[in-house]
């Protein structure tokens, strides 16, 4: 009879057996890419360069979470992707892009989370949320429906809120979206309150990460921006007064999570409006706040791309945004700052992964967060590893399907 015991893991709310080492983890560190490095980010210790980007899956229950993102992100987590971050979770009832958003503004939203936090952790996995307020593109239908007429607001017979829209200023996103109402000082110290709030609830239900969301046009990003934000009080006008509301944010949010939780922010780079001629958030300003992030107390930026703008014209290439993370990355390293960045759309293959973050050949992150690749191959941390030639650990209990690495595979993307 054998004395071994398929040990379980210490204090998890289940039985699952101890993973050892978590999957996605390289067998043999001292020979693997970057891309398969452990990285530390203040308490929390990755065993890889991969992120699981926030992706809004409208199919919450009053905010509550469901089975549906329980079964959505345990897949990830399962199969070794070092972070999964919860998609936009709205930190106010009307910060919510669509009423089936997730929400953190009340406790009872606390256990379900919880739920999913225990999960990752129970396999040696970390995990995140992004804290977020949807601005004046609250109150939206889901991405794949459109009203008749072509509008995407919801009203208020149908769950939505379009007369309680908030914005810096009251200026419409674009036709078929709500009239917003600009924010009174007193709507601004609720909200940052708001995130003060929902940061403590995050530490509650045992999260890793926290990130901020300030990018593709919500209502960080709207402040931001001189084309959105046309405010005559503190919050606008000057670089210092439009950026004001994220850094008062920030603070909140700090203040409320231990010194060990790592702190993320997303921003989008530019709002591709440069063709119009007016003032608008571009790559320099996003230079300026890169610079101002470390000592506020941001850990990493994660930097994405438009979303403000109706009217913005983007140049797709695999590397758009890769190269915007890049070259903030530069500008930072030139000025002798020290800030973490990830690199964020299009990855799609092992080797632009694998190229993004390596060290000796000139990096452009530090991260590569992925999202739509997921969708489609959730293993795709574990194929990345057979193509690039990593032996990586499972998770135990799929051990014997794991591919034998592919030696020789042409990684040149």
């Amino acid at each position: 009879m054998s004395s071994i015991v398929n040990k379980g893991v210490p204090n998890a709310p289940f039985y699952t057996p101890v993973q050892g080492p978590p999957a996605g983890t390289a067998l043999d560190q001292a020979t693997a890419p970057t891309l398969f490095k452990p990285l530390k980010i203040r308490g929390v210790e990755l065993q890889n360069r991969f992120v699981v980007s926030p992706m809004c899956m409208y199919s919450a229950d009053d905010g509550h979470v469901t089975d549906w993102h329980f079964a959505h992100l345990s897949q990830f987590i399962l199969r070794g992707t070092a972070l999964t971050i919860v998609e936009a979770t709205a930190v106010t009832p009307n910060g919510r892009i669509s009423p089936e958003d997730l929400g953190i503004w009340k406790d009872s939203q606390i256990s379900g989370l919880k739920r999913i936090v225990d999960f990752a952790h129970s396999q040696g996995q970390k995990v995140g949320i992004q804290l977020a307020h949807a601005g004046r593109k609250a109150s939206t239908l889901a991405s794949w429906l459109t009203l008749e007429d072509g509008s995407r607001t919801v009203a208020a017979e149908s769950g939505g809120w379009p007369d309680n829209v908030w914005a810096p200023s009251a200026i419409k996103f674009h036709e078929g979206y709500a009239e917003p109402k600009a924010m009174t000082t007193e709507d601004i110290k609720v909200l940052v309150q708001a995130f003060e709030d929902a940061a403590r609830r995050a530490v509650a239900a045992g999260f890793d990460v926290i990130e901020i969301h300030g990018a593709h046009g919500y209502l960080i990003t709207e402040f931001l921006s001189p084309a959105s934000n046309k405010r005559t009080d503190q919050y606008g006008g000057s670089f210092e007064n439009r950026t004001r509301l994220l850094f008062e944010v920030i603070k909140a949010v700090r203040g409320a999570i231990p010194e060990s939780m790592a702190l993320f922010l997303r921003i989008s780079a530019t709002e591709w409006m440069e063709w119009a001629g007016e003032p608008s958030w571009t790559m320099e300003q996003s230079f300026q706040l890169a610079k101002l992030l470390p000592a506020a107390g941001i850990d990493l930026l994660d930097v994405s791309s438009a979303g403000n703008n109706p009217a913005q014209r983007l140049v797709i290439h695999p590397y758009t945004q890769i190269n915007f993370a890049g070259r903030i990355r530069d500008e930072l390293k030139k000025n002798g700052i020290n800030l973490l960045i990830g690199a964020v759309g299009l990855i799609t293959n092992s080797g632009v992964a694998r190229r993004i973050v390596q060290e000796g050949e000139a990096p452009q992150a530090d991260l590569v967060f992925i999202g739509r690749q997921l969708l489609r191959e959730p293993e795709f941390v574990l194929r990345a590893a057979q193509e690039l030639g990593v032996e990586v650990k499972w998770p135990n209990q799929y051990h014997r399907a794991a591919w034998r690495v592919m030696a020789g595979y042409d990684t040149a993307m």
